[in-house]
């Protein structure tokens, strides 16, 4: 008996040995970095960004692996099931990290145990956009408008528990506005059929829709972050217009597998965090809409992840939303 107990304690040694070593040696290959979206979107661009900053700083391929689909759920799944070495990370969304257990009851991986957060990257603000023709010109007109329709205002969304979808649902509970949901299955038919009057309204991201604003095919009435954005630095926020604490955002993140090493994770958040602080990187995602995160810890994203978690998955229950 005591010396199976002493081999299995010799083992668990070699075994913690091994893994020491390994991320003291970390990285001495190419890293992959799996991503939900497809080439040419708002995250691949990002990620792009990211890879090329760590490939550099380590003298490694950081390759960036596109598994588009569900949500995002399929790259987390992948992720969820690869070795904790730190060669396979996750560039997480709010949808496949946060918002997935409460929209996919049957869900592969489990958010919350299957990943160790290392450190958010970036933001995508969302603005509220109308049809030039609805006779609104701030939020306070728009609700009052919205209230006083026989028939709800139709609102615009990529797909049911996207964040535009999400952000409208914040506003009907925050409001008491009723809309009617039109679900579509990308922004841009979506952003058609809004410019066309189709629909009346949605919760688009700054840097597609932008274009149409400028070229007064659409009228944005506020911006639902917390300050103003740069890029449009005369919008209002939803909140200076009078709804306080109304804040929707997407958001983009590093995981790595639960019982990757410590010491890789602490690497990762460190190194990434230099990232954020970039001048070049900051002007050229700011450039295409979004916004870096300020440097964060492990803990504080893992904070943050949490916190949204539970905020939308209430949005979700008490909107009775279901996935496509």
């Amino acid at each position: 008996m005591f010396k199976s107990f002493a081999r299995l304690l010799c083992a668990v040694a070699l075994a913690l040995m091994a893994l020491t070593a390994s991320a003291q040696g970390y990285p001495n290959k190419p890293v992959r970095l799996v991503i939900g979206f497809p080439p040419g979107a708002f995250t691949d661009v990002v990620a792009r960004l990211l890879a090329e900053h760590l490939g550099n700083l380590y003298g490694q391929q950081v390759v960036v692996d596109n598994k588009p689909g569900a949500a995002s759920t399929i790259a987390a799944d992948i992720v969820s099931k690869a070795r904790p070495d730190g060669y396979t990370l996750l560039f997480g969304h709010m949808n496949s990290n946060a918002v997935a257990p409460a929209l996919f009851p049957k869900l592969g991986y489990d958010p919350a145990k299957d990943f160790i957060a290392v450190t958010n990257v970036a933001f995508v603000s969302l603005m509220l956009v109308v049809n030039p023709a609805l006779p609104a010109t701030d939020i306070k007109t728009f609700i009052a408008l919205a209230k006083s329709r026989k028939e709800p205002l139709r609102f615009a969304s990529s797909g049911n528990g996207s964040s535009q979808h999400l952000a409208a649902e914040l506003f009907m509970q925050m409001t008491g506005v009723k809309m009617t949901h039109v679900p579509y299955k990308g922004s841009m038919q979506a952003a058609v059929d809004l410019i066309s009057g189709q629909v009346d309204l949605n919760f688009d991201g700054v840097g597609s829709a932008l274009q149409f604003v400028r070229g007064g095919k659409l009228k944005v009435l506020g911006v639902a972050t917390a300050k103003r954005v740069s890029l449009i630095p005369d919008v209002p926020t939803i909140i200076e217009s009078g709804l306080p604490g109304f804040t929707a955002q997407s958001w983009f993140g590093v995981f790595a597998p639960a019982g990757t090493a410590p010491e890789i994770v602490t690497r990762l958040a460190d190194d990434i965090n230099g990232f954020l602080k970039s001048p070049e990187v900051i002007r050229k995602v700011t450039d295409i809409g979004g916004e870096l995160a300020p440097p964060n810890t492990p803990a504080e994203y893992t904070r943050f992840v949490q916190n949204e978690t539970a905020r939308w998955s209430k949005v979700i229950r008490e909107a009775n939303i279901k996935a496509e």
